[in-house]
């Protein structure tokens, strides 16, 4: 920092380093409007769909003084931790759109009227398409962006397939890729489409995952019996609190047993309760329907199935987005006490993402992918050094030194990357001190 700023090491601390953010933030909005239209110019992007999603990162602290620092539902699995919410939306190939900021106690679905008015006040009220998962979706939210003339791409709660339990079993599905099948379903009411789909890999996952907390549920009961046998367990109320605590233990299979809990008439030496349990064949039979399916909903008229489905799997660029920037840009845990200095971070991580992508968009159109930290590392390598030279002056007068900043040659694999980026590295660098004798 002393070369690139002239600044010297006593000027360069923690607390002025810290500072430097804050006058970032007061240009939030400036820079996204900026940005926005620069990476529209730089790779022609498709803003007629925007993807919607919701992380949090943790604080390392108690964030006393903090009030958007709060603890909720912790998407990094830190519920032991104070949090902030961020709302992100990026264009359909994972580019950047803007973010808001929420307090770390906000339910999903709270903060979409925030964005939604924050962008179209910045971008322009136009009939773009709102990608967004079930988490994001309330009613209310719809009706919201219908009102807007908005349109949209929603997930909806796994419960709501129950009311398109006839359609599960028909055979008038559409391939969308492979293990990927779809088919469209009118709405009840007409303004809506909703679209079922189901998925192979899904599928076989979500059968697992039924077949082990059933497996739980069913060893959980027998340990109830068990202590019931033993005369542990012979209190109704407890033993339905602890059936309660089972249950939701083991959620995904709540229903797959109906359970009796009965005081025996006659004691049966120390056994005073009896719980006993069966299989319930709807649920396992609902299990073989259903899992791997889900549902969609959206106001887009003349979209088919296969198209509707592929608009919303894009939402995992959002998601990728979220996992780029805590991973490789270091988003958590935030270390800042203040609020500001907390929205300042957020903001060096978006521009920091912003920047990622441009890389990655960069690579793409050289053919060269789009993982930029293969570009990153191997750019890392290239150095530079000085080379100082003692020369006389021809009077006889003190001796003087030139130092000249040179750059390392590049090697092959870096040669071949410079090339198809179509950059070249100069010879030399100029110093700071060769500026301030220009």
């Amino acid at each position: 920092m002393e070369e690139l700023w002239g600044a010297t090491p006593e000027q360069i601390h923690t607390d002025r380093l810290y500072k430097a953010p804050d006058q970032l933030l007061p240009h939030k909005e400036a820079l996204e409007t900026h940005l926005r239209k620069r990476l529209g110019e730089l790779f022609e992007l498709n803003c007629d769909r925007w993807l919607y999603d919701v992380t949090s990162t943790c604080f390392e602290g108690e964030m006393e003084g903090c009030a958007i620092a709060q603890r909720g539902y912790s998407r990094d699995s830190r519920g032991d931790r104070p949090q902030v919410c961020i709302g992100l939306v990026v264009t359909e190939d994972g580019f950047p759109v803007g973010y808001e900021v929420f307090a770390g106690n906000t339910n999903d679905p709270r903060p979409v009227k925030t964005i939604i008015a924050a962008l179209e006040q910045r971008h322009g009220a136009l009939d773009r398409v709102w990608v967004m998962d079930r988490g994001m979706v309330s009613e209310e939210n719809l009706k919201y962006l219908r009102a807007r003339g908005g349109q949209y791409i929603v997930g909806t709660p796994k419960a709501m397939l129950r009311q398109f339990e006839q359609h599960l079993t028909s055979r008038d599905w559409t391939e969308a890729q492979e293990g990927a099948e779809v088919k469209l379903v009118p709405g009840p009411d007409g303004e809506e489409t909703f679209l079922l789909a189901r998925s192979a890999d899904r599928r076989a996952k979500e059968l697992a995952m039924h077949e082990k907390f059933t497996t739980r549920l069913q060893a959980g009961l027998v340990k109830m019996q068990a202590g019931a046998v033993a005369g542990r367990l012979k209190d109704e109320a407890m033993a339905g609190e602890r059936l309660g605590r089972l249950k939701e233990q083991n959620w995904r299979a709540a229903r797959a047993f109906e359970v009796t809990i009965r005081r025996l008439a006659q004691p049966r030496g120390k056994q005073r309760l009896e719980i006993t349990w069966r299989r319930q064949p709807r649920f396992a039979d609902w299990a073989q329907q259903a899992d791997g399916c889900y549902l969609l909903r959206s106001n887009l008229t003349g979209v088919d199935a296969a198209t509707l489905w592929r608009r919303y799997i894009q939402l995992t660029e959002a998601e990728w987005a979220f996992r780029i920037a805590k991973d490789e840009l270091a988003m958590r845990p935030i270390w800042h006490q203040k609020e500001d200095r907390v929205k300042a971070h957020i903001l060096v991580c978006f521009l920091a993402y912003v920047f990622w992508k441009t890389l990655a968009g960069w690579m793409r159109n050289a053919g060269l992918g789009d993982a930029p930290r293969t570009v990153i590392e191997a750019f890392s390598q290239i150095k530079s050094g000085d080379v100082t030279l003692r020369a006389r002056r021809p009077s006889g007068g003190p001796e003087r030194r030139v130092t000249l900043r040179c750059v390392t040659e590049p090697d092959e694999a870096q040669a071949v990357l410079l090339r198809r980026l179509g950059l070249s590295l100069p010879r030399r660098l100029r110093r700071l001190d060769d500026y301030a004798q220009m």
